[in-house]
């Protein structure tokens, strides 16, 4: 059973094509079933009935569409806005750069992982 590789990530080939884009870092369920649209797939295509020509224009429309933000591209834009808000010096920022939940949840009893010294 060969995996098929589409932007860095290994697609299973018994799975449907709407089910398998959502391992694509940075798509869900909602970009799996645009992508699906405007390839003009049926949601429930497996992964291994698709042509090679569909492969690419998958490929195309998700990696240079400037609709989805996918993989390393989502992991920069993330880094970036941590950083911002570290510079900034907000109260977000602040529990970034210590290394502590940032929503409000407590640290008395829980968030044992994030208390942990580096």
């Amino acid at each position: 059973m060969s995996h098929l590789l589409v932007l860095g990530t290994r697609l299973v080939p018994n799975e449907r094509v709407r089910i398998a884009l959502t391992e694509i870092f940075g798509i869900g369920p909602k970009e799996a079933t645009q992508v699906c649209y405007r390839l003009g797939l049926s949601e429930n295509v497996k992964v291994n009935e698709l042509t090679k020509y569909q492969i690419d224009r998958l490929e195309r429309i998700i990696g240079q569409g400037q609709n989805y933000v996918v993989r390393w591209e989502l992991e920069r834009v993330k880094r970036v806005d941590i950083e911002r808000l570290i510079f900034i010096s907000c109260y977000r920022g602040i529990r970034h750069q210590d290394g502590l939940p940032l929503r409000g949840q407590r640290t008395y009893t829980n968030a044992r992982t994030c208390r942990r010294k580096l």
